[in-house]
């Protein structure tokens, strides 16, 4: 059976990722002062603003709005006469400390550590498949790649007509559930007045598009289309409003695995929306990596104030030997699945989460993200 497949990723400079990185790079902060910082940071961007709101409960002393203007920066938008630009945007704070009620519910209620409970209700997917050697699906990898080559070759200066914000998308042909080649690769990426439509499509397709895809999945009748418009030179919050949590698909598994529907910038690890998203994905990645199964999904589901997960459910898309039921079972018994468990196995209490604001959560396998690692054996899971 043939079909085809797509997964979309978009650039730092995109406004609901300017928004999600200052989101983190506020978690960040906050967390590197206090560790127990109760965070949940939102924020919006729109033509020459930046408003940052939520709740956050913590001890450290923090220039929020400094930080804000660093990530811009660091993101490239320096230019005032772009319509935005970290020096002149007018940035404002709201924020505010966590709910009572919220937060009863996170704490502990006898003081034993780890039967604190659940920041919220929910339920959180993870994926595992060996379509690349990042054990993840082959359209998104290759979308973040695009994705992120664009602002490499524009930072480095190889490509100084480009702009902050863009957007890249790849469609991968399946033969029999194995991908076989790139039949399309859509890009958009902002760019200045000067540069010719024929120049940037030659660049983009010899510098990113072709630097990104080995060239063994491209052959003469994959179609490229970039910048289909014809123009895009008026980008970034300048075009277009963005939000934090607004690409929770881009984030995960580029919509080839289902997803849970909680963001996760801007939450610190008590919300299990990210914490248990990223136990999901550990435990789908482990069941890969052991050769159990080649596909794998992990469904976990919580209740506010609650240590255990409510369910466990695990799919394999019939590529184990074990049958789902069995799968979940061996989960449920090897692998500690409390929120403050999961915190403590990973250490997510510390400044890490920048690296996951930008180019997706999974698959980066050099960012320093525990939940990445392959640490369990077959035997630990199968017992």
């Amino acid at each position: 059976m043939r079909v085809l497949f797509t997964s979309e990723s978009v650039t730092e400079g995109h406004p609901d990722k300017i928004c999600d990185q200052i989101s983190d790079g506020i978690l960040d902060a906050v967390l590197e002062q206090d560790p127990l910082s109760r965070v949940a940071c939102e924020v919006i961007v729109e033509t020459d603003g930046v408003h940052i709101m939520g709740e956050i409960t913590t001890n450290a002393k923090v220039d929020y709005i400094q930080i804000a203007r660093d990530v811009i920066k660091n993101i490239g938008y320096d230019n005032p006469n772009e319509g935005f630009d970290y020096k002149t945007a007018n940035i404002t704070c709201n924020l505010h400390t966590q709910s009572p009620d919220i937060a009863m519910g996170v704490d502990s209620k006898d003081d034993k550590e780890l039967d604190y409970g659940a920041g919220d209700q929910g339920m959180m997917f993870g994926f595992a498949c060996n379509e690349t050697k990042e054990l993840m699906p082959l359209p998104i990898m290759l979308a973040h790649k695009i994705a992120a080559k664009l602002a490499e070759v524009r930072k480095s200066g190889k490509l100084p007509y480009l702009r902050p914000d863009g957007k890249s998308q790849v469609t991968v042909v399946y033969e029999d559930g194995k991908p076989v080649k790139v039949d399309t690769v859509v890009v958009s990426t902002q760019h200045t007045e000067d540069v010719t439509l024929e120049q940037l499509q030659k660049d983009v397709i010899e510098y990113v598009v072709k630097e990104c895809i080995p060239a063994e999945l491209l052959d003469e009748d994959t179609r490229y289309f970039i910048n289909p418009t014809g123009r895009f030179v008026i980008g970034g919050p300048a075009g277009d409003t963005g939000l934090t949590g607004r690409k929770i698909i881009v984030d995960t598994y580029g919509g080839y695995s289902r997803h849970g529907g909680g963001a996760f910038s801007g939450k610190d690890p008590t919300k299990v929306d990210r914490s248990a998203a990223y136990m999901a994905r550990f435990i789908a990645k482990q069941i890969v990596a052991n050769k159990i199964a080649d596909k794998c999904e992990v469904q976990l589901s919580y209740a506010i104030g609650v240590s255990e997960p409510v369910s466990v459910f695990v799919e394999s898309f019939g590529t184990s030997k074990y049958s789902n039921e069995e799968l979940s079972n061996m989960v449920i018994k090897a692998f500690d699945m409390r929120p403050i468990a999961i915190i403590k196995q990973f250490n997510l209490q510390r400044p890490l989460y920048k690296a996951t604001a930008a180019y997706g959560h999974f698959g980066k396998e050099n960012a320093g993200l525990p939940w990445e690692e392959v640490k369990f054996t077959a035997a630990d899971i199968i017992g």
